[in-house]
């Protein structure tokens, strides 16, 4: 029996987040300058992208280039946006053809003029999609994110608009980039690391967390379909014991 017919499409994860690792190894493995890896990374967006639309998962989110990863090698971040550009401006007519409205998240205006007005069509052209909602994390990083929230906060506390008193776990929330989205329940990161790498550090307090040694280049639909499986088997608590889920059910 394959993976996929092991799924059991009652209890698919709502909001599915990865970590796309491993391009620049996988290349470099086959003797390749780490471009050749990013390449070949974005057949591998195509295909789970169309896998997560093919199941009915709700959000799906690429962590698909932090903060950190300006500091790279300069022609390895040039050549990164070009890739962006070119996969965004080439995707739209796919997007739009399988109902999967894009989102973004992130310090987008530090990307590339051209990025951005890239990024801006494709929101605009997808933005009546009623099915996958595929939201890329670029120049994007956790921390950055958490600092803008309170300082946003700060703000409207001092502009009488927020009471002190009022904030909680809740408002904190609404603050977020990812305020329109529910928390990912599964969180996969490819390429054999065991970290998150500040992405999502707040909204992935419950999510279940999956490892794989697959480089992303070769990360294909039977081996998010293992994921989805493996999700599946694991007992979700949120603190609760095993027998009070039980008593619940």
């Amino acid at each position: 029996m394959s993976f996929k017919e092991s799924i059991n499409m009652q209890r698919l994860p709502r909001h599915i987040a990865i970590i796309m690792d491993g391009n620049g190894r996988w290349a470099q493995e086959k003797g390749e300058d780490r471009l050749f890896g990013h390449l070949h990374g974005v057949e591998s967006v195509r295909d789970i992208v169309e896998g997560c639309a093919e199941l009915g998962i709700q959000y799906l989110t690429l962590y698909a280039f932090s903060t950190e990863n300006w500091d790279r090698p300069a022609y390895e971040v040039s050549g990164l946006m070009e890739i962006l550009v070119d996969t965004i401006r080439n995707e739209v007519p796919t997007l739009n053809k399988n109902n999967i409205r894009l989102h973004v998240i992130g310090d987008v205006d530090m990307l590339p003029e051209t990025a951005r007005q890239e990024l801006k069509e494709a929101l605009q052209e997808t933005s009546v999609n009623t099915g996958l909602n595929l939201v890329m994390a670029l120049s994007y990083s956790s921390r950055w994110e958490l600092v803008n929230a309170v300082k946003n906060i700060a703000i409207d506390v001092k502009a009488g608009i927020l009471s002190t008193n009022d904030i909680s776990q809740d408002t904190l929330q609404k603050y977020l980039t990812t305020k329109d989205f529910p928390d990912p329940e599964l969180m996969i990161r490819t390429s054999g690391e065991f970290r998150i790498s500040n992405f999502l550090l707040y909204q992935l307090a419950y999510a279940e967390l999956y490892f794989t040694n697959t480089r992303w280049p070769d990360f294909r639909k039977e081996n998010l379909y293992e994921a989805i499986v493996d999700f599946q088997n694991r007992e979700r608590r949120f603190g609760k014991t095993g027998e009070q889920l039980k008593e619940g059910a």
